[in-house]
């Protein structure tokens, strides 16, 4: 059966130019597919999702990454989103008849590789990491790239792969393995920074927060307003609409009104799903009720009966 695993690698820029550079390195692999990207100048951030085999998502990996460190100067980068490096954190994601165990050995295989080829330090984190605190992106992210050398010197801050000492243009990077997780971007009428990181804080999961959500706040000066960006690692467990509904209650106690909302990048259908069932008050509301779902799944029946 066809294996399938997602690649979402997130690469510090908002140039054009390098942007399509980097998407032509994964076009180029064969069995990779790109599914999505989004950039901005304000996070000044491109997020990649693809798919393939081990095999050709570990090239495109290797390869997009490689070109990323050739084209980004860290030491000139400026944007509102954590990051120590060009290529600052490749997740890869078991989607369909492979294991997250497997997606770990990717990883590391991915970081040893890019290590030796770039000299650069490759941080693992997730389910790939070396140890529980490794396994969170706000340890190892700590202090940016605006501190990645000092931090770097520190023993308990080792790389697990490459030089204890930061790339000259591309800082660190970081890769790991993951489950599907939702980005999930709420803008605020305010352009008050100060209202959204308060709002943020009571989100985020280590602060007090929500089990499974991280969240930040940021400035989109364009539109002369805020956004609470989040990242749901188990929304499951923590479901879509609960997190929209605390950022809701929060944002009303300083008379601040929600005025849209974004994925960053693609949305896992049950997350949809839950959402929907919520807000619509459907019982017993899942991707069976779905229609395309629905034909989908009889159409893969009876190719494996025809087969």
């Amino acid at each position: 059966m066809r294996e399938i695993i997602e690649c979402m690698p997130n690469f510090s820029t908002s140039d054009p130019v390098v942007v399509e550079a980097i998407l032509n390195e994964i076009r180029r692999v064969k069995n990779a597919y790109l599914l999505d990207h989004t950039y901005d100048n304000y996070y000044n951030r491109l997020v990649v999702s693809y798919i393939g085999n081990k095999n050709s998502v570990f090239t495109a990996a290797l390869n997009s990454a490689t070109k990323a460190i050739e084209l980004i100067d860290m030491n000139k980068h400026k944007g509102q989103h954590p990051r120590i490096g060009a290529v600052d954190v490749v997740p890869f994601i078991p989607i369909k008849n492979v294991t997250i165990k497997d997606c770990v050995h990717l990883a590391k295989k991915f970081g040893e590789t890019l290590a030796k080829r770039c000299n650069i330090p490759v941080y693992l984190y997730g389910k790939a990491a070396s140890n529980p605190e490794r396994s969170d992106l706000d340890w190892i992210r700590l202090g940016e790239h605006e501190k990645l050398q000092e931090m770097l010197k520190k023993p308990e801050r080792k790389p697990d792969f490459g030089p204890p000492f930061p790339h000259p243009t591309a800082g660190a990077t970081i890769t790991g393995a993951r489950k599907v997780m939702v980005g999930f971007n709420v803008n605020l009428g305010t352009p008050d920074i100060r209202i959204a990181k308060r709002i943020a804080k009571a989100l985020h999961s280590k602060k007090g927060g929500l089990v499974f959500v991280k969240a930040m706040a940021t400035k989109i000066p364009e539109k002369n307003i805020t956004q609470i960006g989040t990242s749901i690692s188990d929304f499951e467990k923590t479901p879509l609409y609960r997190v929209f509904e605390l950022i809701k209650i929060e944002a009303e106690r300083y008379g601040v009104p929600v005025i849209g909302s974004e994925f960053c990048g693609l949305a896992p259908l049950r997350a949809i799903t839950d959402a929907t069932g919520y807000y619509l008050k459907i019982d017993a509301f899942d991707e069976d009720r779905i229609l395309e779902v629905a034909v989908q799944k009889a159409v893969e029946k009876g190719r494996g009966e025809s087969g």
